[in-house]
């Protein structure tokens, strides 16, 4: 919806979250939204409140880059279980493709960077994510074929999706001989460049049954932090995700090997190697073989990104992990159409945030685990 701005794809987002979930807005006691570029507020999540007209006793602006959705989620399951509120609407949306102007969109790009040891050089995000690429390529031999088949996969699920912004199915060759953008990324190893917003509503398992649709229930959090720039990252191509998928793991009484569906960060197509790797699906220097064989596609292994992920579905920044939550949701509540994975009952979703510094990952379920 293109004359949306950031904060109406938000607002709108919300008001079908809570129709959804068959609630009026005056049954929500919490609210949790993310700051956008776009639009940005002082105080994002009053500003949303009073725009919606709800007035909550838990009330958050989180910001941990693209990990915010999955940390906030933790963070608002800890203030239910907790008492502190009953019914928490996370609504988080921007629209970077047309709320910002070119210049902006540079400044924010550099704005990552160390202002003393990083900024200087004139790298902005692509060329950080690349240095990882080519860490993971002289440590384990990873190609640029193997990049490429990341890519390849998150198409394959988009083409089955009508929501995704990109749709036609590409090969690896396509891939390769897509402008380069930071060596060894290609354009379409990089993720969209977009505008939209999603919401849930979060509530107890106890109430659960009082909506009309069919619960799924968080059996698993767990967060991970190594660093905030990249040149103060201890390791290239292991990150902080080992920490947030043991931590989640350990939560649910699960491993990797239980898990059917996985949405995974995929800003860039390296990131999602390390991630299988990190959170134990693959052994360290082999998820490039492991997409390259199939094992994330359609019926693959562990389909991964099965509504198109960043690369192909949308990403409009911070909220863009949002998307893999609801595509999660609808998985594990047969909701997915052409695209649904067979007898999906637990899913893992991942995000990161900054230069593979923030990690939070969660592990969801169809039954309660109880």
């Amino acid at each position: 919806m293109p004359h949306l701005g950031a904060t109406a794809l938000c607002i709108d987002a919300a008001t079908r979250a809570l129709k959804d979930a068959a609630i009026t807005k005056d049954q929500v006691d919490g609210l949790v939204t993310c700051n956008s570029f776009a639009e940005p507020y002082m105080y994002h999540a009053e500003a949303i409140a009073e725009y919606l007209q709800i007035f909550p006793r838990y009330c958050v602006t989180a910001n941990a880059g693209g990990g915010t959705t999955f940390s906030s989620i933790q963070h608002a399951a800890t203030a239910i279980a907790t008492g502190v509120c009953e019914t928490v609407l996370l609504c988080m949306a921007d629209s970077l493709r047309t709320g910002l102007s070119r210049e902006q969109a540079k400044k924010m790009q550099s704005s990552t960077g160390h202002p003393e040891f990083e900024t200087p050089y004139g790298a902005t995000v692509p060329a950080y994510y690349a240095l990882i690429a080519r860490a993971h390529m002289d440590a384990y031999g990873t190609t640029a074929e193997q990049f490429a088949a990341v890519a390849v996969s998150g198409r394959q699920h988009a083409a089955r999706n009508p929501a995704a912004q990109m749709r036609e199915l590409i090969s690896v060759e396509d891939v390769l001989n897509s402008r380069m953008i930071a060596d060894p990324l290609h354009l379409l190893d990089c993720s969209l460049v977009s505008d939209g917003g999603a919401a849930i509503v979060m509530t107890s398992a106890q109430r659960a049954s009082d909506f009309p649709h069919d619960p799924v229930y968080i059996l698993g959090a767990g967060e991970g932090h190594c660093h905030e720039h990249i040149s103060q990252a201890k390791s290239l191509t292991t990150s902080a995700a080992v920490e947030s998928g043991r931590r989640a793991y350990r939560m649910a009484g699960l491993g990797p090997e239980d898990i059917d569906v996985a949405q995974l960060y995929d800003c860039f197509t390296p990131v999602v190697l390390i991630e299988l790797e990190d959170l134990g699906f693959c052994p360290k220097g082999e998820a490039g073989a492991f997409v390259a064989s199939g094992g994330t596609a359609p019926g693959g292994v562990l389909p991964v990104n099965t509504h198109g992920g960043m690369l192909s579905h949308c990403h409009p920044g911070n909220p863009g992990a949002m998307f893999s939550l609801t595509e999660a949701v609808a998985q594990l509540r047969r909701a997915a159409g052409d695209r649904q994975v067979e007898d999906a009952q637990i899913a893992l979703v991942h995000g990161q945030g900054g230069i593979m510094s923030s990690h939070a990952t969660l592990i969801l379920a169809r039954e309660s685990g109880t």
